[in-house]
Order: structure tokens, then C-alpha cells, then sequence
């Protein structure tokens, strides 16, 4: 497959193909003129790359799981490291929409008067000085 088709089947640009090629993350098999070529095996590659982006993995830690044959070789435990994280960023943000439509329905006249939203002002403050320690 050129590298034309591997983008209309997969999504996506030349330009991305030619990026995860020079990472190492997937192989061309030849040229074809000045077009590389793939094998169709590639199209399960992109895919096993998309999932792994979509689950927040970046690009090193993707190369890191894909054995050389393009089969992945998964490590477990980084994968449930990975799920717990999910985990926790669903309840920060499930939190942050509850905080929201509390305080798009609160009857309070000015938010600063209803102890819900000084609560939830705290935990921003909290979550807000976590986060720059983290960043030092």
C-alpha cells in the first residue's frame, strides 16, 4: 500500500505517517517511485497506535510496547498504572461538572454565600497549589 491509501484508510496525513516512520513506531517496506510503500499489516499498527494515544499514552511510551514485528508487547502493570490514573482524572473532572451545574442551579444570590461553592472554591485552591508543587 502506498503511503496515499495508508492515509485515506487510517486517517491520517502523509505528513503524520512519515513522523511515526521516523520514530520508529511503523515501517515502510520500500518505495514505489518517490512514494513509500506498506505492508497492510501497517493499518493494525496505526490502529494499535490510535488506542494507545487515545488512552493518553504518548508516542515513546507507545514504541515501548510495540514489539518489532508490530504485535504489541504490553506490560500490564503499566497499562493498570495507566487505568488508575484515568480513574482519578474521571473523578477530578466528574467533580469539577458537579461543581458546575451546583453552581449554574444554586439559589444562593451571590455564590460567595453558599458554603457548596466555598467548598468547591477550597478544593480548586487545593488542586491548584498541588498542581504547581508537582510542577516545581
Amino acid at each position: 500500500m502506498d503511503i496515499g491509501t495508508v492515509a485515506r484508510w487510517s486517517g491520517l496525513p502523509a505528513s503524520t505517517l512519515r513522523y511515526y516512520e521516523e520514530k520508529g513506531l511503523i515501517r515502510s517496506i520500500g518505495r514505489n517511485g518517490l512514494r513509500r510503500v506498506f505492508a497492510e499489516s501497517v493499518l493494525q499498527r496505526l490502529s494499535l497506535i490510535a488506542l494507545g494515544r487515545t488512552a493518553g499514552f504518548s508516542l515513546e511510551d507507545i514504541a515501548g510496547m510495540l514489539a518489532s514485528e508490530g504485535g504489541p508487547a504490553i506490560d500490564r502493570e503499566r497499562l493498570e498504572r495507566k487505568a488508575e490514573q484515568l480513574d482519578q482524572t474521571i473523578r477530578r473532572l466528574s467533580a469539577i461538572r458537579d461543581g458546575l451545574r451546583h453552581a449554574a442551579a444554586c439559589p444562593a444570590e451571590n455564590h460567595l454565600a453558599c458554603p457548596t461553592f466555598q467548598r468547591l472554591m477550597t478544593l480548586a485552591s487545593r488542586q491548584a497549589s498541588r498542581s504547581r508543587a508537582t510542577a516545581r
